[in-house]
């Protein structure tokens, strides 16, 4: 295994945007050539495209990953933090062994996610190559001023209509035509580079999806298994285009979420993941084909949330009488619309009620210091912010909806745990 971790690392972890202080130990979004939104440039290079979007991964990272490719598999593993990765391999053996076998012919890197390190905001900068300030897709759930309704953005709805999925369409959203900046899809098919995308067909074709994926041929897939014969369908037609295979698997965010990430049987299932990706490699690397690169990563990673009735704004109605609408965005990065007049007022009841606990940081600071990005920006993104940005430290979140808290693991936020992901490349 080439292992660059102890190498990147530190300069990744050291680095820091301007004035802009996020806590101890926090880590900082590396968006100029150590972040998920460097990856869709270096993979139009490998393709032999021109980049896409945001610089390419730093040249003593890209280029140690070779040159060109005919293929490049992404396969993206929600919610698979790098210390997480590293800590369930040392703590299972079976597991271990798999990941020594894979890892022997591998590349491992470390990588940062985006600001907030959440699926929506990191999946719409994996497909555009813009940073969250300039694509506008800033969190799970979001302020849109121009349809007057917090939305979810996974699933295109208003967040007070339970399992109204795509619901948004009845106020004139559009999903293919929300974004303001380009996507991958078109980008690579001009340059003669065939884009699929394999999901579970639950989420295939899904409002998110048709966001993301113009010109991308959707593959939908039942079980794992079902994906990677797929991939390897594709893979053995023969044809003159090179082609990008991404690979979507969200089992392990979903079970981190529910059980939070240390309990077993998130283990057991990505020891399963697992399995069957070694499978799929070995099947691979038998055919000596030497023109494909594969690659996986994360979008975030997640950090265990138990369940404290002091977290739970319901319980903190003087702090809620103070803002215009509840917070919006992310449990572990809240976006706080603040009335006129009780910013103080604000500031206040949090360091009483939770000393050193939340950081508060003016939204405006925060753009103008880059935590979104520093390339540019959407003219919708201040509106979606809010006023102040909350910044959690050590295992803090909060939790306003009006349903029972039922999750016991998190993300959104810029510790550690959540902020780094791996980057591992085979090439076979």
């Amino acid at each position: 295994m080439i292992n660059l971790v102890p190498e990147f690392l530190p300069e990744i972890t050291a680095h820091r945007l301007p004035n802009l202080d996020l806590g101890e130990n926090a880590v900082h979004p590396y968006y100029h050539g150590y972040s998920l939104g460097n990856l869709p440039a270096s993979i139009c290079q490998w393709l032999g495209a021109p980049p896409f979007g945001a610089a390419p991964l730093k040249e003593n990272l890209h280029d140690k990953l070779g040159n060109h490719y005919k293929n490049v598999i992404l396969v993206l593993v929600d919610g698979l933090g790098l210390n997480w990765f590293e800590d369930v391999r040392k703590n299972n053996p079976s597991l271990a062994q798999i990941w020594d076998d894979m890892l022997e012919q591998a590349t491992l890197a470390p990588l940062t996610s985006v600001v907030p390190s959440t699926t929506a905001t990191a999946l719409t900068t994996l497909w555009t190559g813009a940073t969250p300030a300039e694509h506008g897709i800033l969190g799970y759930e979001i302020w849109l001023k121009e349809y007057g309704v917090v939305a979810n953005m996974i699933f295109h709805s208003a967040i007070t209509f339970y399992g109204d999925f795509g619901g948004l369409k009845r106020a004139g959203f559009d999903p293919e035509n929300f974004l303001t900046v380009p996507t991958l899809g078109p980008h690579m098919q001009k340059y003669n580079i065939q884009p699929y995308a394999f999901q579970h067909r639950a989420i295939a074709n899904s409002g998110l999806s048709r966001m993301h994926m113009k010109g991308v041929n959707v593959v939908p897939c039942r079980t794992l298994e079902d994906q990677w014969y797929n991939v390897q369908h594709i893979l053995g037609q023969k044809q003159d285009q090179h082609r990008y295979l991404y690979v979507y698997w969200s089992i392990l965010d979903e079970m981190s979420h529910a059980y939070g990430a240390d309990d077993p049987r998130v283990a057991q299932d990505f020891t399963s993941f697992s399995r069957s990706l070694a499978v799929f490699l070995k099947t691979l690397q038998a055919k000596n084909r030497e023109d494909t690169l594969v690659l996986l990563t994360a979008d975030h990673g997640h950090l265990p949330t138990p369940r404290n009735p002091h977290f739970e704004l319901l319980n903190h109605p003087e702090l809620m009488a103070s803002l215009t609408i509840k917070p919006t965005c992310e449990n572990r990065l809240p976006y706080l619309f603040v009335k006129p007049g009780c910013e103080a007022k604000v500031q206040t009841y949090v360091e009483q009620q939770w000393p050193g606990l939340f950081k508060m940081i003016p939204a405006e600071h925060a753009l103008q210091a880059g935590l979104f990005g520093s390339n540019g920006m959407d003219a919708r993104t201040p509106d979606r912010i809010g006023n102040w940005i909350v910044v959690p430290q050590k295992g803090a979140y909060w939790w306003w909806a009006d349903n029972k808290n039922p999750l016991l693991g998190r993300h959104g936020g810029v510790s550690p745990t959540e902020m780094l992901v791996p980057l591992i490349a085979w090439k076979v």
